[in-house]
């Protein structure tokens, strides 16, 4: 089933100098229950895709559809919190926070009770392969490994069936990086989820189901 379709989108960066064209009436769908690897060079639009499929922002020209909606008359922030998840490269876990509290914070904010949000947090914590002790540590305590997995878990406690990652394991060892791709594969193969990764590794776009490929602003399906 779709969940997302791209259709003809443009995307400037415009500032008091220049004019960017970040996208170039990019086309494309991804469905539910697949992984997806957006690969490219730096500059190429990856990034802006991400933030765009996140509702961060609008496109300049064409139109996002969230199943059959156009994402521009949505609730953006609700589309988030109930619908999209983000995983960022750069973890963004509150610093003064523990793992659990990192985790159960999307729960509190939908309104679940505490011991309820509790449970569901840990339960994501395990999913993430992170043993118990990390539920009481801070960001700072931990490996890149450990906080790009919590994050993770974050996101999975969030609900949403949308999950978009930003270089997830850009600054993780090999083996960090196959306990990553393989959380990323079961959340679609086994949860239904649609995720949509962007990453420089071409090693962890070839485990995707779809990889698409974006140079200078534009897509095209990448064969393997």
């Amino acid at each position: 089933m779709e969940r997302i379709k791209v259709e003809d989108v443009s995307y400037s960066y415009i500032s008091k100098y220049q004019k960017i064209d970040a996208l170039r009436q990019v086309s494309c769908s991804f469905d539910e229950g697949k992984l997806y690897a957006v690969i490219g060079e730096s500059g190429s639009g990856k990034s802006t895709l991400l933030s765009l499929l996140a509702g961060l922002d609008l496109p300049s020209e064409g139109t996002i559809y969230i199943d059959g909606e156009d994402l521009a008359s949505m609730d953006r922030d609700a589309y988030r919190r109930d619908k999209a998840s983000v995983v960022y490269q750069s973890f963004h876990l509150f610093p003064l926070l523990t793992a659990l509290e990192n985790v159960m914070y999307p729960l509190e904010l939908k309104g679940v009770p505490g011991r309820e949000a509790r449970r569901r947090a840990m339960d994501c914590i395990a999913q993430a392969g992170l043993p118990e002790k990390i539920l009481r540590q801070y960001p700072k305590m931990m490996s890149g490994g450990e906080q790009q997995r919590v994050a993770i878990a974050r996101a999975l406690a969030a609900e949403g069936d949308i999950l978009l990652a930003d270089e997830p394991t850009g600054n993780l060892d090999t083996e960090n990086e196959e306990i990553i791709a393989g959380l990323l594969l079961e959340c679609a193969h086994e949860k239904g989820y649609t995720v949509v990764l962007v990453t420089h590794s071409l090693e962890l776009a070839r485990k995707a189901d779809v990889i698409y490929r974006m140079k200078d602003g534009r897509m095209m399906r990448y064969d393997r």
